[in-house]
């Protein structure tokens, strides 16, 4: 298990390293045109998708204590790709994964992956839009980390930028593979973010969201941080989260970076 646990972290490690070598690349690189579209870290998604062309990658790191597990720790990773200004896709999985059950007993491995067709569709002005995404999970993970199921997700976006502020609006539904006797299948969940440009370089967010099924309690997560621009293809993130009932986590603190690292076509 050591040995495994060892050659992910390897592994994660040095895609940190191309990373973040990409990033101070791409802050010092002459071209200009193009900028970074972080989703992270909030629940929610805006409407808007990466530079056309681009890839981009999001990384970071969450320590999530109480809810499910005692303690998870992960280091997840999602890279974009836009094929033009209003679709895309994005590919996501949690390379490292260390999770501490109620009983005390501790997991490691590789998450489950996600893959999202996404759609954005302009508003009744420059300063709204709507989108969609859909797609599913892919059961990557072993058992003990993941569900061992495949699930399928459908989540529609409304976006809005007024007055140096930036406000986005989720409301998704998932159909869950694994669930226990008389629960529920499809999971609903809603998320409402809210930033503000403190400058050119600073920014300020934050976040209220949750979920619901039936046969289940419903979640409720609240959530805030900052973010600084390192430059305008390398944004850092931090912040905290904390569950506003029992079910949900005592406490999230996470930390991480979205770079837009180069042309593909």
């Amino acid at each position: 298990m050591f040995a495994n646990m060892k050659n992910e972290l390897r592994a994660c490690l040095c895609l940190s390293m191309i990373v973040l070598n990409g990033a101070m690349h791409c802050a010092h690189a002459e071209q200009q045109e193009a900028e970074a579209t972080p989703y992270r870290p909030t629940v929610s998604n805006p409407a808007q998708l990466s530079a056309p062309g681009w890839l981009e990658v999001e990384m970071g790191w969450p320590r999530i204590k109480g809810g499910a597990d005692m303690q998870r720790d992960s280091f997840p990773v999602l890279a974009k790709l836009a094929f033009s200004d209003n679709w895309g896709i994005l590919v996501g999985n949690e390379l490292l994964v260390s999770r501490t059950d109620l009983g005390n007993k501790r997991y490691t491995g590789l998450g489950d992956t996600t893959l999202l067709l996404k759609h954005r569709m302009p508003g009744w002005n420059e300063d709204n839009a709507f989108g969609v995404e859909a797609g599913f999970k892919s059961p990557t993970a072993k058992d003990t980390i993941g569900s061992g199921k495949a699930d399928y997700l459908i989540n529609g976006i409304y976006s809005r930028d007024f007055n140096e502020n930036h406000f986005d609006l989720n409301l998704n539904a998932t159909y869950l593979g694994a669930v226990a006797a008389a629960e529920g299948r499809t999971q609903y969940g809603w998320a409402a973010a809210l930033s503000h440009n403190l400058d050119d370089r600073w920014g300020v967010f934050g976040e209220l969201s949750g979920s619901t099924r039936s046969g289940t309690a419903a979640t409720a997560l609240l959530m805030a941080g900052a973010s600084h621009n390192y430059s305008k293809r390398v944004v850092f993130d931090a912040g905290v989260a904390s569950g506003l009932n029992n079910v949900s986590p005592n406490l999230i603190i996470f930390a991480g970076i979205t770079v837009l690292l180069g042309r593909v076509w």
